[in-house]
């Protein structure tokens, strides 16, 4: 059974489905980013005498600094995705227009791309 044979255009009681599923995490990733900015301000604060606990705080601070990053990506992924539930063509590869797999949409109901399209994208031949 190929990818697409199960790809149908999602209905509006499964598009609900996963704008709520989008919109928890949503909130899980935002109190995340909260929390590891808290994290960083706390190390940033402490006093450290000994060489080992400088570094150490030093690559705890870059650690935290970088999922930042990653969650500032998903998040902006999950607003697209949101975006595109309020347009009403949430669950269609935005680069080709074709229907998304009902289980790559379980998976990862941000994704914009069905699975041929995820994979042009990954290899640097999508815009």
């Amino acid at each position: 059974m190929s990818s697409s044979a199960k790809a149908a255009r999602v209905t509006k009681k499964e598009t609900e489905k996963y704008r709520r599923a989008l919109v928890e995490k949503k909130a899980s990733l935002s109190q995340e980013m909260l929390k590891n900015k808290d994290a960083g301000q706390e190390n940033s604060e402490e006093i450290t005498q000994d060489i080992a606990d400088k570094a150490s705080s030093s690559y705890t601070k870059e650690f935290l600094f970088s999922l930042s990053d990653g969650e500032r990506l998903l998040l902006q992924q999950i607003d697209q995705a949101l975006a595109r539930v309020e347009e009403g063509n949430f669950g269609l590869c935005t680069n080709c227009g074709n229907p998304i797999p009902e289980k790559r949409l379980d998976a990862v109901p941000w994704t914009p791309y069905c699975v041929d399209c995820m994979e042009l994208s990954e290899k640097g031949l999508l815009d």
